[in-house]
């Protein structure tokens, strides 16, 4: 099986949401597939709101998680750089468009929009049965020395 990014940049990372770690978080992987980063995620019965929907937290942290991704992979790429920078969200804004169901795999996609030498813009989505249920538009930026977040992986 292919590593994700997660599992091949950062394999010691405990983020709830995409810390291969973290034995209670989220585990998302995520893959470059062309110009955007995807992944297919399965929800389980504890991360629910309510019978059959995804609680809107853990749509917010799948979103905020992938998209931090797509702009460390973008950053890394850009840049020529022998390791990805570590980077943190600076702000990001979702949109829950509709009930996301819990029976079905749910596909992230996320691309950076725009990006200057330590900072992405990255737009997102969430989509359960090929319907679009969340939005996301966040801004990423890689910290330095100094930051709590530096070399975390």
């Amino acid at each position: 099986m292919t590593q994700s990014l997660q599992e091949r940049w950062a394999p010691a990372n405990r983020c709830f949401g995409c810390g291969p770690a973290n034995e209670k978080g989220l585990r998302i992987r995520s893959f470059v597939e062309g110009d955007e980063l995807v992944c297919d995620w399965r929800p389980e019965p504890h991360h629910q709101a309510f019978d059959g929907v995804l609680n809107g937290g853990i749509c917010g942290a799948l979103l905020d998680c992938h998209s931090n991704w797509a702009a460390t992979h973008h950053l890394h790429q850009k840049a020529g750089a022998a390791t990805p920078p570590c980077t943190v969200t600076a702000d990001f804004h979702v949109v829950l468009k509709r009930p996301t169901p819990m029976d079905a795999p749910l596909k992230l996609r996320a691309r950076v929009i725009d990006s200057s030498a330590d900072r992405a813009t990255v737009e997102a989505t969430l989509e359960a049965s090929g319907k679009v249920t969340a939005t996301c538009r966040g801004t990423f930026v890689a910290v330095s020395q100094g930051h709590p977040a530096f070399h975390r992986w």
